[in-house]
């Protein structure tokens, strides 16, 4: 009979021993079971094991039918920007703190693999969003996010002054610290700790959320996921700015710059267990109360 998947890309963060030991556990009954293995070149350099077949995350994007990220959030994200780009499914192993996109558990990670390996599992596409930097009208630097984008000044407490539109309908102008413009994927990451709403991943919608807004009726909005933004950076900024994507991509921006963010052309396919629930997820992560009845 074959196989629902037969090339297993394993990646995980380099030189962690608990991402080691896990991505150890999972080449040896992956390999056990016939599945083509490759690993992810950085950390397969700490890793000593028989046989094996390394290459970069694009490599792994382009020859693999699956993706097994080990680590935390962070690192799945880092991930995720490349291999959106690819038909390929990932599966998130938590080594890491909460672990909003990394469904299974390293303590219990056979039972649960070979069940989705077996098709019985679910998926997902998670869309991301692109940040497009233009000077005089020309782009100068461009990246994705799986979270969010997020304009703010190159130093800490540091007010700048920005107009937004949406759709090139001017929306409002601003003086604060920034602007987060998140996903629903995003929108338990550095949105909700800015205040803003939590999105079920299904929605097609945007969070836009101010960031110490210099006015006390300035707040969240949600708009919807096909809109363009557009934020327009005044000529009088005179800090150096930045755009942060996923906080890993730093764009730079000038003073009268402009800043276009729209839903990316990629999406990325999470593959989870038949019992994942969304809510469960959110209950357990977040601490809230559990049923009375």
């Amino acid at each position: 009979m074959s196989k629902l998947y037969s090339t297993i890309g394993l990646i995980g963060k380099p030189n962690h021993q608990g991402a080691d030991a896990t991505i150890t556990a999972l080449y040896q009954y992956l390999t056990e079971n016939n599945y083509h293995v490759i690993i992810e070149s950085t950390v397969a350099s700490s890793l000593n094991l028989p046989e094996m077949v390394a290459h970069n995350l694009t490599d792994i994007g382009e020859l693999a039918d699956l993706a097994i990220v080990v680590g935390g959030d962070g690192y799945m994200l880092g991930a995720a920007r490349v291999l959106s780009c690819y038909n390929i499914g990932v599966i998130g192993v938590n080594r890491g703190n909460l672990g909003f996109l990394t469904d299974l558990s390293p303590n219990n990670l056979i039972p649960p693999l070979e069940q989705i390996l077996k098709g019985e599992s679910r998926s997902e596409q998670r869309f991301l969003i692109e940040a497009e930097v233009y000077r005089h009208g020309k782009l100068k630097s461009s990246n994705s996010a799986v979270n969010e984008a997020v304009l703010h000044a190159g130093k800490v407490a540091s007010m700048i002054e920005f107009e937004v539109y949406i759709d090139n309908s001017f929306m409002f102008s601003q003086r604060s610290d920034g602007l987060i413009v998140s996903t629903p994927t995003g929108s338990t990451a550095y949105s909700m700790s800015a205040g803003g709403p939590i999105l079920t991943p299904n929605l097609n919608a945007l969070t836009l959320v101010p960031m110490f807004p210099h006015t006390l009726t300035s707040r969240p909005i949600v708009v919807d996921g096909n809109s363009e933004i557009k934020l327009a950076l005044a000529k009088e900024n005179h800090e150096n700015l930045q755009v942060s994507c996923d906080g890993h991509v730093i764009l730079a921006v000038m003073p009268g710059d402009e800043v276009i963010i729209r839903k990316s052309e990629n999406t990325l396919r999470l593959i989870h267990p038949l019992d994942h629930n969304y809510f469960n997820v959110l209950r357990n992560k977040l601490n809230w109360g559990n049923k009375l009845y």
